[in-house]
């Protein structure tokens, strides 16, 4: 991932960035610094919070990144697949019905969600729920396109 500017976030973007984190999933960031880069050779952009790459604009939509949740887990927004399910999620695959334990029933088709494991808690991947978080669970079916998963070039970023 070839940077092409890096640039410190002005208070009124910052408190954007923590408006919509709060909104989405209940989580506001706390940090001293706020930068944002812009990459030539990537669909989206990195905030990185105190050094660290907790935030990112997927479609130009403020979300936490797999290391931000981790950091600051979700209160909502979030899909949890068993443990069947977590090396596939973790290598990028969509996420299929079977493999979904829980979803919350506030996410809407569309949604940026936090892929979460059900053992520890730990989010794997962030992705885009296609269908509702009522009717993420079933036989059959993709229901969340993944977008940023562990072991990917935005998560394998340092500053």
């Amino acid at each position: 991932m070839e940077v092409s500017s890096r640039h410190h976030l002005r208070s009124d973007d910052v408190r954007e960035l923590n408006d919509a984190l709060s909104a989405r999933l209940g989580v506001t960031l706390d940090a001293d610094s706020y930068e944002l880069v812009e990459f030539k050779d990537a669909e989206r952009d990195v905030v990185l919070v105190d050094g660290e790459p907790l935030a990112a604009y997927f479609d130009d939509e403020p979300f936490l990144t797999v290391k931000g949740a981790n950091a600051y887990p979700p209160e909502r927004g979030a899909v949890t697949v068993d443990a069947g399910a977590v090396s596939f999620v973790s290598d990028g695959a969509d996420v299929m019905r079977p493999g979904i334990t829980e979803a919350d029933d506030g996410i809407a088709a569309g949604d940026l969600v936090v892929i979460v494991e059900e053992t520890h808690g730990k989010a794997l991947a962030v992705g885009r729920a296609l269908v509702d978080g009522d009717e993420m669970a079933g036989d059959s079916g993709k229901v969340v396109e993944s977008l940023h998963h562990v072991g990917d070039d935005l998560f394998g970023f340092s500053a």
